[in-house]
């Protein structure tokens, strides 16, 4: 097992496990499954010390991904940063989320981040587990979706917000 960060090589298989885990996870029937081609830019952003976009491997195939996005670019979340966790169909309970998340943590004072914060989906109880083991700590439960402001909505449809303090 290996984490590195992303090569623009490795989009097919990112895109695939994305779009595997949002029909489970949304509620909503409009989503359609991204593209690798509408992911390109999205891609092309990432920076190694600004926006990393990890990739974590198993015997050469890879099993999942996280990345770090700014926190909606508010001023109120100055030094925060989202972090994403998905893992391919049949790596689950093998533990690649706990790699992936002990280095997110790890990594978080060298890109100068003081709070880090994910979204678990309602239903996802194994995750929200594996953050509290790390320390997260609730921060509330999202309202349905039509009371999410635009810039969330694309993001969650119900859910709970959990954050975490990098010390």
């Amino acid at each position: 097992m290996t984490i590195r960060h992303a090569t623009e090589t490795d989009l097919p298989a990112i895109v695939a496990i994305y779009n595997a885990a949002i029909p489970s996870c949304m509620a909503t029937a409009d989503l359609e499954p991204v593209s690798v081609e509408s992911r390109l830019p999205w891609f092309k952003a990432r920076s190694p010390s600004q926006r990393p976009l990890w990739v974590i491997e198993v015997d050469g195939v890879i099993a999942g991904w996280l990345s770090f996005q700014s926190f909606y670019g508010r001023p109120a979340y100055s030094k925060t940063a989202e972090i994403s966790i998905y893992i391919a169909p049949g790596f689950h309970r093998c533990g690649l989320g706990r790699q992936l998340l002990a280095k997110a943590i790890s990594e978080s004072p060298s890109l100068g981040l003081k709070t880090l914060v994910c979204f678990i989906f309602a239903h996802n109880q194994p995750s929200l587990k594996l953050f509290e083991t790390f320390g997260f700590q609730h921060w509330g439960h999202l309202p349905k979706v039509a009371e999410i402001d635009s810039v969330e909505r694309d993001l969650v449809i119900m859910g709970l917000r959990i954050t975490k303090p990098v010390i």
